[in-house]
């Protein structure tokens, strides 16, 4: 992997967090965990670069997200799609779906993770988190389509610290 600026980072984040998806990652202690991700953006706020994801609170990952200051967003090839499904459909309380999506941490230092499959690396230190709030809609329309138990995101703001794309040498 090679180390770039966050301003360097190429291509349209539209594209490749709605279409080519996202791999969130986390460790804490001896567990890791990652969740595949469609919703989120990149963006600067606080004079910082920064990514916004969102997890709901029933998802395993949200207790990581909750209990670590540090995650990185990892964008996996095309030809990663079938591990990306696998982290998006099953759940890691009930296997170890990393090993399972045929997925290999790599260690970015200070209790940070990737994965060596891995195109492009976004390592992130959070920075805020808010749950989103019914009264805060504009239109019910949003709620009863993507909410209708109300079990909303919780939305986490990260600094994106370091960033790391493949070296194709």
């Amino acid at each position: 992997m090679i180390e770039i600026k966050a301003s360097d980072i190429s291509g349209n984040a539209i594209d490749r967090i709605g279409k080519q998806w996202m791999l969130l990652a986390y460790k804490n202690n001896d567990k890791t965990n990652a969740m595949t991700a469609s919703w989120g953006g990149m963006g600067f706020l606080w004079n910082k670069p920064v990514v916004f994801t969102f997890i709901r609170p029933q998802r395993y990952t949200f207790d990581f997200s909750e209990n670590q200051g540090s995650y990185t967003i990892n964008f996996l090839p095309e030809t990663q799609r079938a591990a990306l499904n696998l982290c998006g459909k099953k759940s890691g309380r009930d296997m170890d779906k990393i090993a399972a999506a045929g997925l290999h941490p790599i260690d970015l230092g200070k209790g940070i993770i990737g994965f060596e499959e891995s195109e492009l690396i976004i390592s992130c230190e959070k920075k805020y988190s808010q749950f989103l709030e019914g009264d805060c809609f504009v239109s019910d329309k949003d709620i009863s389509q993507w909410y209708p138990e109300k079990d909303f995101h919780k939305m986490y703001v990260g600094e994106i610290k370091k960033v790391w794309i493949a070296d194709k040498a």
